[in-house]
């Protein structure tokens, strides 16, 4: 995240390269030194340690705001926009823009457009869960070959239709499921998947109460 602020990327014969400016360290040639940064699990470390330190010593770094725009089409059928967001001290923007339907199937009277709302918090879960594991692990120098997750939730609708005041309208319930490949031993991947859970953003969201402000603007008819 915010290392690209402190190390340059650039590919020479194929491979990643960390380029650093300080120019006292230069060769007698007057080239820069480079390295090979050390990815593991696809994290680049070099740039996670540089984040990491440049947070540290300002803690203001660390402040994001992350946005999105959406729009209610027909039914359940519902879109987001997702683009800019705030952060590292500064307005920030993903390279591309995201489009994401949501929609609720058929037995709840959609159109099936897409997941429903709280599928796309599944989804959110997981992946969480699972940026933060992997990198966690890159950090300790721990290889992972792969991952797959199953993740379960319990929801009565009864909540949400209004029957019972006795229900909540969310899940009741969610069961997470890491499927780990790796030689590291046992002992340590459930350590990690601990601390995943201690540092996921999400997975704090949803098990700690987290303060929602929701406000009403009448929308201008459009011409």
């Amino acid at each position: 995240m915010l290392a690209r602020f402190m190390v340059n990327k650039k590919e020479v014969n194929g491979k990643i390269i960390t380029e650093h400016s300080n120019k006292s360290n230069n060769n007698l040639n007057g080239d820069k030194p480079m390295k090979e940064a050390t990815i593991i699990n696809g994290v680049n470390v070099d740039r996670l340690v540089a984040t990491i330190n440049a947070v540290t010593e300002n803690p203001e770094l660390g402040m994001f705001e992350f946005r999105a725009k959406s729009k209610w089409v027909n039914g359940g059928h519902y879109m987001s926009e997702i683009r800019d967001f705030y952060g590292a001290g500064k307005e920030d923007a993903h390279s591309d823009t995201f489009i994401l339907h949501g929609d609720e199937p058929d037995i709840l009277l959609g159109d099936d457009n897409g997941p429903n709302p709280v599928e796309f918090v599944l989804h959110g879960l997981a992946g969480c869960l699972s940026t933060t594991f992997v990198y966690y692990a890159a950090a300790q120098g721990i290889k992972i070959d792969a991952i797959t997750y199953t993740l379960e939730g319990d929801l009565d609708v009864r909540g949400l239709l209004g029957i019972s005041k006795d229900v909540r309208p969310g899940f009741q319930n969610i069961r997470v499921t890491f499927h780990v490949q790796s030689d590291t031993p046992m002992q340590k991947l459930k350590e990690l998947v601990k601390l995943a859970q201690m540092r996921s953003p999400v997975f704090n969201t949803i098990s700690e109460p987290v303060p929602v402000h929701v406000e009403l603007e009448k929308a201008k008819v459009m011409a």
